[in-house]
């Protein structure tokens, strides 16, 4: 009877504490950081604004370049008016550098592990200015709505302070 009531207990036991590893495993994918680059690498495509406006014919589109190490956004490309962003993994950070149609280069900044579907890069830097009451754009937020769904808010500065978002809502080309 003993040998009967030591086994059910060990089988037990051993049921119990791997559930218990199952558990504490799946917390752990929840709340993990996870890296923001692969989120940018799988934009990789064209894409569209959600609602455009009439006769307008914007998009943009993003490239994994480089071996993987870097994607390139580009607003607006083959126009008079085309810009690009180039984004890529520091250590663990995400840097971009904004090479905007005004003719300055802001570098932003953001942590690469994070929590959430949203990256809010901040202002570092920028090539090409004067002072930082020139106009630039400071920061910029990508919220990832999901795999065929994005939202990008530009925050521009002027005269040291916030002057204007540019919001777009946008869906991957099929």
């Amino acid at each position: 009877m003993r040998t009967g009531a030591a086994q059910l207990f060990a089988f037990v036991f051993v049921v119990v504490l791997a559930l218990g590893a199952s558990a504490a495993q799946d917390e752990k994918e929840k709340v993990a950081p996870h890296s923001r680059f692969e989120m940018f690498k799988k934009l990789a495509g064209e894409w569209v604004p959600v609602d455009p406006k009439p006769g307008a014919s914007l998009h943009i589109t993003y490239k994994v370049v480089s071996n993987g190490s870097a994607v390139v956004e580009t607003i607006g490309p083959d126009t008079a008016m085309e810009m690009i962003t180039v984004i890529h993994r520091d250590g663990d950070d995400i840097e971009l550098t904004h090479y905007c149609g005004i003719g300055n280069q802001p570098h932003m900044k953001a942590p690469d592990n994070a929590a959430g579907n949203t990256v809010a890069f901040k202002f570092t830097r920028a090539s090409n200015m004067k002072s930082e009451k020139d106009m630039h754009m400071h920061n910029v937020t990508y919220t990832f709505v999901d795999k065929d769904n994005l939202k990008t808010e530009w925050t521009n500065y002027s005269d040291g302070k916030p002057a204007g978002n540019m919001v777009f809502i946008l869906k991957r080309k099929k």
